[in-house]
């Protein structure tokens, strides 16, 4: 078999979210054919999203019966041939910023859930804490181990749950407040980015804090942001400020990979009724409304403030539909992010998908 008999039968396979097969969406980069094996790299960029592994096991089965070892590899064009000199993070595969309109909405619980629910899956993960000026992250993952420095000033960050951390909390007393101006929050995040050895990471998701202040326009300016997450709860307020943090990604031609929806239903364990405190379905209207993918929706439940109290992620527990919404949403993240990666590539190489306006 050679490589344009492999080509041939990988337009049998079908990216189910861009709508053609990835040879005509240009998402083959290589293919070489030795004796007894054939190497095939794909520009797939969100590793364990489960529409990229349905992808490659789609791959692995059209090449199945034609009696050679098959070597799947994933490389994003452009991105992964840059220079490390001329990378931001250039180790780091994709960062997932988590951010808010406003405060109280459930954001730290959401960007904690999310990078637990990426390991989880599989993924290499860090989590950054970038609320600067109110870091909880530490205790909702009951991390109580400072990062180590080495020899070279930079910092090791300590891990739990397979995710490696890195927050304003480890740095400063536990009660001390962080007062600080603009060019001080823009010095320790940078700092707190380049100067720790996050290793190589599939995600790097990012807790930014509420709003669209310096923190927010710093990590944005000097970060290779793949997407945002935007977290709201469903009642008028909270949309409102969600519109704001809509329009801040949008100056900065970040792209949103969706929205989602927290506090939402409560379920009473008395009586078994619903209860709409918060309201109800504003998040996925305001998802419709904008055009953006709404990731789903987090009901109001006890266990996802003892979990942060506790420091034991929500996402991680066997049983429960709390602990399977945010397991949805972090599939829904992930899958999101390869259609970033994937889209640009079938933009730019692909040529059924471009002439069709894909």
């Amino acid at each position: 078999m050679d490589e344009d008999a492999v080509r041939d039968r990988l337009r049998t396979v079908e990216d189910p979210e861009l709508g053609d097969d990835i040879v005509s969406l240009g998402l083959v980069n290589e293919i070489t054919v030795d004796d007894e094996s054939v190497a095939v790299d794909l520009a797939l960029g969100a590793p364990y999203s489960p529409t990229e592994s349905d992808i490659a096991a789609a791959v692995r089965e059209a090449l199945a019966d034609a009696g050679l070892e098959v070597d799947l590899s994933a490389t994003v064009p452009d991105r992964d041939d840059l220079a490390s000199e001329e990378q931001v993070l250039p180790n780091v595969k994709n960062v997932i910023a988590v951010a808010s309109g406003k405060g109280g909405v459930g954001k730290s619980t959401l960007a904690v859930n999310l990078a637990a629910g990426l390991a989880d899956l599989g993924a290499r993960v860090g989590l950054f804490d970038a609320d600067v000026y109110g870091p909880n992250v530490p205790r909702m993952v009951d991390a109580d181990e400072p990062p180590q420095a080495t020899e070279d000033e930079t910092l090791v960050p300590p891990e739990k749950y397979g995710v490696k951390l890195m927050s304003m909390a480890f740095l400063t007393g536990e009660d001390d407040p962080v007062i600080w101006r603009g060019p001080m929050v823009h010095k320790v995040i940078t700092q707190l980015t380049e100067d720790v050895e996050w290793g190589h990471l599939d995600y790097l998701v990012v807790d930014l804090p509420p709003g669209t202040g310096d923190t927010q326009l710093t990590m944005l300016q000097t970060m290779p942001v793949t997407g945002a997450v935007i977290v709201t709860t469903p009642q008028d307020v909270a949309l409102d400020d969600a519109r704001k943090g809509l329009e801040m990604f949008a100056k900065h031609d970040t792209v949103v990979l969706g929205i989602a929806e927290n506090m939402s239903t409560f379920v009473c364990p008395d009586c078994g009724n619903d209860h709409d405190i918060f309201g109800s379905g504003g998040g996925e209207r305001f998802a419709d409304t904008h055009e953006m993918p709404f990731l789903g929706s987090i009901p109001l439940d006890p266990a996802v403030r003892e979990g942060g109290d506790g420091g034991e992620p929500t996402v991680l527990a066997d049983e429960g539909t709390t602990g399977e919404a945010f397991r949805t949403i972090t599939e829904n993240v992930a899958n999101n992010t390869g259609i970033v990666h994937r889209r640009a590539v079938a933009q730019s190489r692909g040529t059924e998908a471009t002439s069709s306006g894909r």
